[in-house]
């Protein structure tokens, strides 16, 4: 485990996502703000096992997905996630700041589900059956991506 990568997720990434503003214009892709704060939420209970996903990787396919997630290549800018659709969600919440506090609530629930069983494997449909550990890097560079598009971290 990368502890450097699990204090980002549990004591950054919220803290730099408060510090959003609403109306900034992200330095890629068509989610604003709000749409990518719901896009974590979804990501986020994919993770922590209250959205079940499907498997749709090729078999065969899998030991490359892994070694992506525990290597240090980034998601690249305008990557596109096969399983969403073109256009963001709809939104969900009323406002940014009830997102963010869906969002909270789902990472929190991530840590307490890998707390109560440390070895719980939870599908995720690109990647694969994934571990705490593997679940940990996905998420880290899915946080990355998001916050350096709306230019909350530096590349």
């Amino acid at each position: 485990m990368d502890p450097e990568k699990l204090q980002f997720i549990k004591e950054d990434f919220i803290s730099l996502i408060r510090k959003i503003d609403p109306a900034v214009t992200p330095a890629w892709g068509v989610m604003n703000a709000q749409q990518m704060i719901e896009h974590m939420s979804d990501a986020f209970r994919g993770a922590n096992g209250k959205v079940k996903a499907k498997i749709n990787t090729p078999v065969e396919n899998i030991p490359k997905m892994k070694a992506f997630i525990m290597g240090d290549i980034a998601f690249k800018e305008n990557t596109k996630n096969r399983n969403l659709p073109p256009e963001p969600s709809p939104l969900k919440n009323q406002d940014i700041q009830q997102a963010i506090k869906e969002l909270e609530v789902e990472v929190n629930d991530f840590f307490s589900v890998f707390e109560k069983e440390p070895g719980k494997i939870i599908d995720n449909s690109i990647f694969g059956d994934l571990n705490y550990t593997e679940w940990v890097h996905l998420l880290y560079k899915h946080c990355v991506h998001h916050l350096k598009q709306f230019r909350l971290l530096n590349n």
